[in-house]
């Protein structure tokens, strides 16, 4: 991973807690539980995901899903349909 994006991941980082941490209404709630005779501890995870960007994503071909569908036409997938389906756990039987 570059150093920019590890940069900018911390920046997001900081936001997040910055937010968190100035939020009326978090402290309000906070201010409840601990009135009510509890001690409170926050643990929140945050799952981020970065992919890449091509340059040139190509198109991918239009699907009619009328009367006259073709059942047994082909589908042709963008490589950001793959990345999507194998997240997914889910293979194609054209991937490349």
């Amino acid at each position: 991973m570059d150093d920019r994006l590890k940069e900018l991941m911390q920046e997001l980082g900081n936001a997040i807690n910055e937010s968190l941490s100035e939020s009326e209404r978090i402290a309000e709630a906070i201010g409840e539980i601990k009135r009510s005779g509890y001690d409170v501890f926050l643990v929140l995870e945050a799952t981020i995901g970065f992919n890449k960007r091509e340059d040139a994503p190509q198109p991918a071909e239009e699907i009619h899903r009328g009367r006259d569908f073709d059942a047994g036409a082909k589908l042709k997938w963008t490589s950001q349909d793959h990345k999507f389906l194998r997240a997914l756990k889910i293979s194609t039987d054209d991937e490349s």
